[in-house]
């Protein structure tokens, strides 16, 4: 049977050249000095963050499209012209509540709970316009509420014209929006990197602010005494 040779141990020139190199490489590594950072840096990464958190929101959230139906309040014959601009206002205020929208869901395929939420009404204390927004993820949906609003006001009111003397008319029916109401991937980011220069211009007004050093004015040191001073002392 022939033996297998023992494996010979490195050399020690070796190793030690070998720890010389690990030596250097540590030293080089430590002798590197990271510059601090200036006191604005608050500021860039604040302004990077608010617009990465812009764009993503601009990407994710999902797109919403609104659209605006128009009825006006006009006053029969014999009832004075203010009479309108007040009715407008009241009908303005019925225009999300429960009948109303009761009324509406048949034909805007929403539940009165989610119509609620979808339903936006103004009205201008100058004009007896009611403007009746709705907001959808999808086009027609939106149109289709806000007509379906608008239809249900225009049933309602019309049921008591005799009493009050004032009736609404549809004066323009929402269509179907190009494009949606919800701001864009860049607006949201435009929006984020301001709010946050904004924190991090506030985080520069309220950090701390480290104590000024008081310049120490340099001690002269004694002066030697003459020799021949110390001579005459003798």
């Amino acid at each position: 049977m022939t033996e297998s040779p023992e494996p010979q141990p490195a050399a020690p020139g070796r190793i030690s050249r070998l720890r010389a190199r690990i030596t250097d490489i540590v030293d080089i590594v430590l002798s590197v000095r990271i510059p601090p950072l200036p006191v604005w840096w608050p500021l860039p990464v604040c302004a990077l963050l608010g617009t990465v958190c812009g764009v993503s929101y601009g990407a994710l959230k999902t797109p919403e499209y609104t659209a605006t139906s128009y009825v006006v309040a006009v006053p029969a014959k014999g009832t004075e012209p203010g009479a309108a601009l007040g009715y407008a206002q009241a009908y303005g205020r019925i225009t999300t509540s429960e009948s109303t929208l009761a009324y509406a869901r048949v034909a805007a395929g929403v539940s009165p709970r989610a119509l609620r939420s979808q339903v936006r009404t103004e009205t201008s204390p100058d004009s007896p316009m009611i403007a009746i927004t709705g907001t959808a993820t999808k086009p027609a949906v939106a149109a289709d509420i806000a007509n379906a609003v608008a239809d249900a006001v225009f049933v309602s009111s019309n049921h008591v014209s005799k009493n009050t003397g004032v009736k609404l008319l549809v004066f323009s029916q929402a269509i179907a929006p190009a494009e949606p109401a919800s701001p864009s991937a860049g607006i949201s980011a435009a929006v984020g990197g301001c709010a946050g220069g904004l924190v991090g211009g506030l985080a520069l007004l309220v950090r701390p602010r480290l104590p000024r050093r008081a310049a120490s004015a340099p001690v002269p040191a004694p002066a030697a005494a003459p020799a021949n001073a110390e001579r005459e002392l003798v």
